[in-house]
Parts: structure tokens; sequence; C-alpha cells
């Protein structure tokens, strides 16, 4: 029952995921020499950070109820594993459950 009700919040978070992402950018990215390109800013958002590319630093400054240690264990997943493939395989990393994915995927990214 657990399991089925865990799918259930992954697809549903999905959606919602696949939802937001069809929405266009309220303003262009504007391009200053030597900065990454226009492209990786907009996937990103404002005020997103990629939990392929963050620091751990930066994902305990952006997350809500992650610290240091959790972010480096994300970062620490991440160089095992290789990059993650959606937001919710947040949920694998030790330490990161379900309902703290949930609350901070509006500010994570890929």
């Amino acid at each position: 029952m657990l399991k089925e009700q865990r799918r259930f919040r992954i697809f549903s978070l999905c959606l919602a995921l696949a939802a937001c992402s069809f929405q266009s950018p309220a303003t262009p990215s504007a391009t200053v020499a030597g900065s990454p390109a226009p492209v990786a800013e907009e996937q990103a958002g404002p005020g997103k950070v990629s939990i392929n590319q963050a620091t751990a630093e930066m994902l305990a400054e952006a997350m809500n109820g992650v610290g240091l240690k959790k972010a480096r264990s994300i970062v620490e997943y991440r160089e095992q594993y290789g990059p993650f493939t959606s937001v919710e395989q947040l949920a694998e990393v030790p330490g990161m459950g379900t309902s703290l994915v949930e609350r901070n995927v509006s500010r994570l990214t890929l």
C-alpha cells in the first residue's frame, strides 16, 4: 500500500514538473561574455538550483530543511551514481525522504 502511495506521489510530481516545463520564461536571459549559455539559464529557471551542477553549499542554501550535511550527501550520491535523471530521484539519497523532496521540488531543476 505504501509503495502505491509513493508511486502516486512521484507520478503526481512528474505531472506537475511537466506542466511547469511548458511555461515560457517571463523574460529572455541576457548573455554576457564568458557566462554560461542562455539555454542553461532558462532550464534552471529563476531562483532554481540544478541538482546536477550545484555545490553542496548552493544546495543547502536553496533547499528548505536541508543543511550542509544532507547537501553533501546529495553531491556524493551524484558523484557515485552519475547525474540525476529526475528531481524525484533525490528521495534515493540517504537522509532524504519523499516529503523533503516534495517540499523542495519547486526550488530544484536538473
